[in-house]
């Protein structure tokens, strides 16, 4: 907890909360800012969805990427221009699938949370710690989830002190899943099983940054081509390293 020269919680205007979580701050003091939505029965079906995502593990971090279209009832293609794939902090990215807007929303309010975090703190979270906040975030979205809004991200971010990049999966109620060092890839989304298929035919454990790069592209590419609802004018892929998060497609 960040004080003043006096002792005092620069958040002392906050009467009743005194943690250093964004999302519990709105929780406690502004419940009716959190996304609260549902789905109404006439417009459930004309939803737009995000769709491929993956990551990979290379030797010195991850690539984690996107296609950029969106969908209507997974066939009508409304936007070939969409971004799934955002940066969260210095070392790490999510790379969001499922319904747009919330996902979209879900990523942004992550964003927030790590830096607020860090402001009040003085420190940035473990990388663990980070992934448990999404995943406090996806469980608040549970009830919209069940309802056929679901947001299904991945998450991929460099551990400093562990010193190698790691990938985290989510289901629709939070739970986290930390993809072990046999298991370097994960993808989501209605392209993700044809994505996953390519991603373990051609992966190696010694590539490094440009090759997996390749491979992401090539996964996307193989999806695109087998599922309708991937595709876009091109891909957003990113990578997360000690040195950062970096651009690489998009």
């Amino acid at each position: 907890m960040v004080l003043n020269k006096k002792g005092e919680n620069n958040m002392g205007f906050l009467k009743n909360y005194t943690e250093s979580s964004f999302f519990g701050l709105l929780k406690t003091e502004y419940p009716e800012l959190i996304p609260q939505i549902m789905p109404h029965p006439e417009i459930k079906q004309n939803l737009v969805s995000s769709t491929t995502i993956a990551a990979v593990k290379y030797k010195d971090g991850v690539v984690i990427g996107g296609d950029r279209r969106a969908t209507v009832n997974g066939h009508i293609v409304i936007n070939e221009h969409v971004v799934k794939v955002f940066k969260t902090d210095d070392h790490s990215a999510i790379a969001i699938a499922g319904t747009f807007g919330p996902s979209v929303k879900m990523a942004k309010l992550f964003q927030v949370e790590l830096e607020h975090y860090e402001k009040i703190e003085g420190i940035p979270l473990t990388l663990e710690g980070k992934a448990n906040r999404l995943s406090q975030l996806i469980e608040q979205n549970f009830p919209a989830a069940i309802q056929g809004l679901p947001v299904m991200p991945l998450y991929a971010g460099y551990d400093l002190d562990a010193g190698h990049g790691k990938i985290f999966e989510y289901d629709i109620t939070g739970g986290t899943f930390i993809k072990p060092k046999e298991e370097p890839f994960s993808t989501s989304g209605s392209g993700g099983d044809r994505a996953a298929s390519t991603m373990e035919h051609f992966y190696r454990d010694d590539m490094n940054e440009s090759e997996a790069m390749e491979l992401m592209i090539k996964a996307l590419d193989f999806a695109a081509k087998k599922d309708a609802a991937t595709g876009g004018t091109s891909y957003i892929i990113k990578s997360v390293s000690r040195d950062g998060v970096k651009s690489l497609v998009g």
